[in-house]
Parts: structure tokens; C-alpha cells; sequence
């Protein structure tokens, strides 16, 4: 914590500018070194950067200086605006080291930012999350995270116990004491009312994480179904291999789409069948291990052949049943007691209808019903655990047992915010930042 770290916090690779960030209480003597004098707060102001040992001059940049603890860190900060091309960033990096910075390891701005009280944890995730927001959707709930969100509705929950567990301990230090004769069944019955609170909150279908990961579909099928073509359709390009040869995919191969805002991995599978040799078999296996984990199965019948059995024992509520091929003849009404979606990959019919219905599933599976929502497993444990400690309030027959039941359920509700207990999560929270976050 009392070294001066720098990062590229912009893009690697050619660039019109690169931004160098750095952090630590030397960082005023760094820029000095580098920059010659150091610029007035918060204000960009063009240097000449030479390096502290030959005097070469590296570049003409904007130096920016952040004295902490206003700064993202909390600590003295600064940036260095460079000409963005790899010899420029490798020798003010260079430069950087000789004065007596090092480089960043991954997460560390924002861990310093934690530790610094600039941010609780949930806020550092959503910074996390923000940064690898793909879609409209996922950077609306990584933004609500960033901005404070998670941890304001968590510590509303923690100052409600902070209040319970007072009235407990009154009841047990002033027993003899003129108390009310029913502070004692008023706190059971208001740690009820939260339990319940954090029970509604956990019941969301895990939506907010399925969200942050993507939702998986796995399109499934018997060979020549038109499994790889409706991929390739639905993707807008040639993602999977399509030929008459029936069992050419042999492998799950997957794609990325945007529906409605939802990250989805489409997963083609090979055909189902009887297989005709070992690596056949092995993409079978797959596929149905793929339908097994898939949050929805997209099944594809040909409508120019009968539904095969494999296939059909696949039907049930909550699959999409579709007809391809449907410019060959018409699909049937039903498949297995389903509607189909009758479509064809070469007119496009169908395709537009097929759509929207994914979108609506994955809407239904991944939006959030809740402002703010779980996002990660780690939180989901330890409400569970909360409101678990909560509902052995009620069978401790003694009040200092009582007592412990809201200071377990507390301490369970402050890991997740980073406030106690939280020196086993940091390195696996932190170590899924970039370098220069």
C-alpha cells in the first residue's frame, strides 16, 4: 500500500492517446521527476516527460495531478496523457520505474479505493461489471451496483439489525430495569418482518446474475434439422459449418447475440441420434449435457420430416419447439403438444416471430424484477445465511442466544458489503479487474 503504482488505463495496442494512471503518497515526487514541475489540481496541463536518468526527452503529454484524499484512491493520484503509440507507452513506463513507480497488478486502483473508504465492496463489483458490460441491460445494472445501490438497500438491512440487537441487549444488561414487558416479542417479530423482506429479495430467480453471466440456449435436434442454419440466422453471419451431409457438427459450437438487451450464448449441438462411430457419440453426449445446463432449450423439428424421438422427450414447458424448413411444406399445428414456430432460414419466415420470442424468454429469465437485484453468488450465500441465523431467532430459548442469532445474521449481511469479515473475498473479488482498474 505505500508503493506508487501506474497502469495503461486506457486500450493496449496503437493509439491516438494512451492514458497512464498512477497512485501512491510518492506519486507528487514521481511526476516531478518526469514532468519537471507538477501541474495545479485538477487542471491538464502540457509537459515535457524526459527520463529521471538520461534526461531523454519521451513525449509532449497532459499531465494531471489529484492530490488524495479527492482522487479515485483516496491516495495522491495522477495521469499522464500520452501519445498513444508502443514505444511512447514503453518508455514513460520505463521512465515510470526508474523514478520509483511499479507497475499495477489487476484490481488494485479499485482496491486501493475500498480501503481507502471511497467505495464498499458491492460498489467495486459493479465497477467490475461495468467495465465488462456488453449490452444496454447489463450496464444499466452494473451502473445501479457502481452508484452505491446494492449497498444502500444491505445497509438499510444491517442498521435494522443494529436496532434489534440493541433492544435484545437492553433486555438482557436491564432485565430488573423498567422495560417494556414485551421488548423481547417485539424483537422477534420485527426480525420476522426483515427475514421476510430478505426472503422476497432472494426469490428472484437469479435473474440479476443471469444477466451479469448471459443466458444459455442450446439449439438441439436430430441431424439436418437446420440447427447450424438457424444459428448462422440468428447470429448474422457464418458461425457454424451448414451442409446436406447430415452430422457435420460434431461439437457444441457456440455464438454470442444481444436479445433485448440480455447477453445469450447460442450453443449449436450435434445431432441426435443413434451414433455411427465414437467422435459422434462423444457431440451426442455433449449435446445432451448442454440441454441438461441450458436455461432454455431451443428444439428444431424439420417440417418436411416425422419428429424424431429423441428429440421429442425433449419437449416441456419452458422449450421453444420450431418447424424449420417451412417454405418446403407446412409445419404441423402441434409437436409433441407444443406450437411450433414455423420458420425458414432461406425466405426468412418466421425468423422476425422467433425473435421476439426469444427476447421475451430472456426478459422473463434475466431482467430483474427488483430495482436492484443479486448479482453474484457470493451474495446469494450470504443472505441465505442471514436470514437463516434470522430463523433460529425464535427456537433460542435464551436471550443472549437470541442475542447472537442478530449479530451472526448482521455479520453475514456486512460481508457482503466489505464492512467485517471480508479478508477472504478481496483477492477473489479483485483479481477479476483489468490491469489500471
Amino acid at each position: 500500500m505505500n508503493d506508487v503504482i501506474f497502469a495503461l488505463a486506457s486500450g493496449a495496442g496503437r493509439a491516438a492517446v494512451a492514458v497512464v494512471r498512477l497512485s501512491g503518497a510518492g506519486t507528487e515526487d514521481v511526476v516531478r521527476r518526469l514532468a519537471g514541475s507538477l501541474p495545479a489540481p485538477r487542471t491538464a496541463s502540457l509537459r515535457r516527460l524526459r527520463h529521471p536518468e538520461t534526461g531523454e526527452i519521451l513525449d509532449r503529454a497532459l499531465a494531471l495531478w489529484f492530490p488524495g484524499p479527492r482522487s479515485y484512491t483516496g491516495e495522491d493520484c495522477a495521469e499522464l496523457h500520452l501519445h498513444g503509440g508502443p514505444s511512447v507507452v514503453a518508455g514513460v513506463a520505463e521512465a515510470l520505474v526508474a523514478a520509483g513507480a511499479r507497475p499495477a497488478e489487476a484490481g488494485e486502483f479499485t482496491r486501493r479505493s475500498f480501503i481507502h473508504g471511497k467505495m464498499d465492496l458491492t460498489a467495486a463489483e459493479g465497477v467490475a461489471d461495468l467495465i465488462a458490460a456488453e449490452t444496454a441491460a447489463q450496464r444499466r445494472q452494473a451502473l445501479r451496483q457502481a452508484e452505491g445501490g446494492l449497498a444502500a438497500l444491505y445497509d438499510g438491512w444491517t442498521g435494522r439489525l443494529t436496532g434489534l440487537l440493541a433492544r435484545q441487549e437492553a433486555f438482557i444488561e436491564f432485565e430488573t430495569e423498567d422495560l417494556p414487558p414485551d421488548l423481547d416479542v417485539a424483537v422477534g417479530r420485527d426480525a420476522a418482518a426483515l427475514r421476510a423482506v430478505m426472503e422476497a429479495h432472494l426469490a428472484d430467480g437469479g435473474r440479476g446474475e443471469r444477466l451479469r453471466e448471459g443466458l444459455v440456449v442450446a439449439i438441439l435436434g436430430a441431424p439436418n434439422a437446420g440447427k447450424s442454419s438457424l444459428l448462422n440466422a440468428l447470429v448474422g453471419r457464418d458461425a457454424a459449418i451448414v451442409s446436406a451431409r447430415a452430422g457435420t457438427t460434431r461439437d457444441v459450437v457456440e455464438a454470442r447475440l444481444d436479445l433485448g438487451g440480455v447477453p445469450v450464448n447460442l450453443a449449436d449441438t450435434a445431432g441426435l441420434r443413434e451414433a455411427s462411430d465414437e467422435i459422434e457419440a462423444e457431440g451426442v453426449r455433449r449435446a445432451l449435457l448442454r440441454a441438461e445446463t441450458a436455461d432454455v432449450r431451443l428444439l428444431v423439428f424439420a417440417a418436411d420430416q416425422p419428429p424424431d424421438a429423441d428429440t421429442l422427450a425433449l419437449v416441456a414447458p419452458g422449450a421453444l419447439v420450431v418447424a424449420s424448413k417451412a417454405d418446403l411444406v407446412s409445419a404441423p399445428a402441434r409437436i409433441g403438444g407444443a406450437a411450433p414456430v414455423p420458420v425458414s432460414v432461406r425466405t426468412g419466415e418466421g425468423m422476425a416471430a422467433l425473435r421476439d420470442k426469444l427476447v421475451a424468454v430472456a426478459a422473463d429469465l434475466a431482467c430483474p424484477a427488483n430495482a436492484i437485484p443479486l448479482t453474484r453468488s457470493r451474495h446469494r450465500a450470504a443472505l441465505l445465511e442471514a436470514v437463516a441465523r434470522l430463523g433460529e431467532l425464535d427456537g433460542a430459548g435464551l436471550p443472549e442466544l437470541r442475542a447472537e442469532c442478530l449479530r451472526a445474521a448482521s455479520a453475514a449481511l456486512g460481508r457482503i458489503t466489505g464492512r467485517v469479515g471480508i479478508e477472504a473475498v478481496l483477492d477473489a473479488v479483485f483479481r477479476e479487474f483489468c490491469i489500471g482498474k
